[in-house]
């Protein structure tokens, strides 16, 4: 599975089990990969978007490879680790960076 599609599942996964995003408010999560180009996640009334180009002004924006943006959604990458080594940029919000990670792995759990 490439990057835009195990995107793509994160989010169709989130849409079917919102109960962890029902409270998010209205943000854009935007990834800039290096292979893949950018893609933005959008949260607006409870539900999420996948946006395969950048169309709104991103809350914070992950700079990374495929290969570390899949460990990602996998929660397989060590994000300090990552950030620290230059493996995993992040311009805008650091606590929503977090957040992100906080959703991945709830959303891990959801079968």
């Amino acid at each position: 599975m490439n990057a835009k599609e195990k995107l793509r599942a994160l989010v169709e996964k989130m849409n079917r089990e919102p109960a962890h995003i029902a409270e998010e408010k209205d943000r854009v999560f935007q990834f800039d990969l290096k292979e893949s180009g950018s893609i933005q996640v959008q949260f607006k009334d409870g539900k999420a978007y996948m946006i395969e180009e950048a169309t709104e002004e991103p809350n914070v924006t992950l700079k990374m490879n495929d290969e570390s943006f899949i460990k990602m959604l996998n929660d397989d990458l060590n994000t300090t680790m990552a950030f620290m080594s230059g493996k995993l940029k992040v311009d805008g919000s650091m606590g929503l960076a977090m957040k992100l990670q906080q959703l991945v792995k709830e959303y891990k759990e959801v079968s």
